[in-house]
């Protein structure tokens, strides 16, 4: 190694030299670390990790050598460990400048198909909002016309790869909840279902889209603007946002994120510092993390640490101008899987949970271990896919233990996860955005007059 190598991964761990020298190796991290309680092996742990990061910067382990890629690679990103951590230490930035590490000094050859395939995808597909939007056009005809549900039937894409296989089902499991058809007596009249608090003064805000979001769960972003409306917050959307830029950093491609970054601090650019709302707790933790991303960036540091406090989840910006509440649901029995980006990136899971506590007599069954995570982390699930899916199976356990048959968690990756393991498993369950509930729950009491529809 030159004295050149692993000089984002040497960044990273000097400016966490405090709080690394102040961890007390109280092992909170490791029963917090999904990998690590699937494998057994203290470098599949966060501890660990930091470890085998220290051996490189120190030149005692080569940031190409396979060993570390693939200790670093099975890492989820879920960030559990940094609330475990009494230290602090933030270990998801520790993570993506170890893999941006790895992209650099790792040949395209080394890298093997799948991640040369996802490289491309980002770099020539994701950073271009035109292919990027064709590309979401074209699954969603392939999912509307039934070809991926046909195709799934026939038990071909099996045959060829079970990561294909699972591909398919993804796609499939972004299809709309379908809401039984309500009765004239399945719910009160507005007057008796909304509050009778006033809400608070009105307020504006600005809708991230997110590209996964947009491209396959629009109807979740429609639902994001009727419900903030209904309690008095007006909202509108940058024309010209673009991807966040988290398969970027969980990938490693640090430059590509920052590129997305600065488009979108222009794109959000607000003298009067609205708010900007997210809906998908992955976007969410990137955009806050913007900040950091941007630190060493001399024009756009300050911007973007501006940039990053603005944000906010759907839920969070809900307790602060105040939830109507609706008209009661005759879904089935629900339950709530907490994004765990929206857990440890945002602290707001229990804001999104609330939401569901805003629908009048919901049947709600609570999931054991929500917090942790389902094993989808962008596209961890078709990386890695042996160990994602021994995670999968342990949340999938879980949710049958509760009886539900619907999941609300608010995050796209996360019900795309859930839905299609479920879906490969013959399990009969559901998945949703707890803002779809509310709004349904909204539309059944009224509030909104008019039925509309996104989807």
């Amino acid at each position: 190694m030159t004295a050149q190598t692993s000089t984002r991964l040497a960044g990273a761990l000097a400016a966490e030299e405090n709080k690394l020298l102040a961890c007390i190796h109280c092992g909170l991290c490791l029963e917090a670390c999904p990998t690590y309680v699937h494998t057994g092996d203290e470098n599949d742990s966060p501890r660990g990790r930091i470890y085998l990061m220290r051996a490189v910067e120190e030149q005692r382990l080569s940031a190409s050598s396979s060993s570390f890629a693939r200790h670093i690679n099975r890492c989820l990103g879920c960030r559990a460990c940094e609330s475990a951590c009494p230290a602090g230490v933030e270990y998801g930035q520790l993570l993506e400048a170890a893999r941006a590490d790895i992209t650099e000094q790792a040949g395209a050859r080394q890298r093997g198909f799948s991640n040369r395939l996802l490289h491309f995808a980002l770099r020539h597909v994701w950073l271009h909002p035109s292919r990027l939007r064709l590309a979401f056009a074209f699954s969603r005809v392939l999912r509307d016309a039934g070809v991926v549900r046909l195709l799934l039937r026939t038990g071909l894409p099996r045959l060829v790869s079970a990561r294909l296989e699972f591909a398919l089902a993804l796609l499939q499991s972004s299809t709309p909840y379908k809401f039984e058809t309500e009765t004239e007596s399945s719910h009160p009249p507005a007057s008796e279902a909304t509050n009778d608090e006033p809400l608070a003064a009105k307020t504006r805000a600005l809708i991230f889209k997110g590209c996964v979001t947009d491209g396959l769960f629009a109807r979740v972003n429609g639902a994001t603007a009727r419900v903030l409306a209904a309690n008095n917050c007006e909202t509108s959307a940058p024309p010209a946002q673009v991807c966040c830029g988290a398969l970027h950093a969980h990938a490693g491609d640090l430059e590509g994120a920052r590129t997305l970054a600065r488009r979108n601090i222009e794109a959000f650019a607000d003298a009067r510092g609205a708010h900007i709302i997210t809906n998908a707790g992955g976007c969410g933790a990137m955009l806050a993390s913007y900040g950091h991303l941007l630190a060493g960036d001399a024009e756009y540091a300050a911007r973007a640490r501006a940039f990053s406090e603005r944000v906010r989840d759907v839920g969070q910006e809900l307790e602060l101008t105040g939830t109507k509440r609706g008209a009661p649901l005759d879904t089935p029995l629900t339950t709530y899987d907490a994004s765990c980006h929206l857990i440890h990136g945002q602290g707001a899971g229990e804001a999104s949970l609330r939401m569901l506590q805003s629908i009048p007599a919901l049947r709600f069954a609570p999931l054991t271990e929500s917090e942790t995570c389902c094993g989808g982390a962008g596209v961890y699930n078709l990386l890695e896919a042996e160990l994602s899916a021994r995670v999968l199976r342990e949340k999938l356990q879980h949710v049958q233990d509760s009886q539900a048959s619907l999941v609300a968690t608010g995050n796209p990756g996360c019900h795309m996860q859930i839905a299609a393991g479920a879906h490969l498993a013959g399990l009969i369950l559901h998945a949703c955005h707890p803002v779809e509930l509310l709004d349904e729950s909204y539309r059944r009491a009224g509030i909104y007059g008019a039925v509309t529809s996104d989807e």
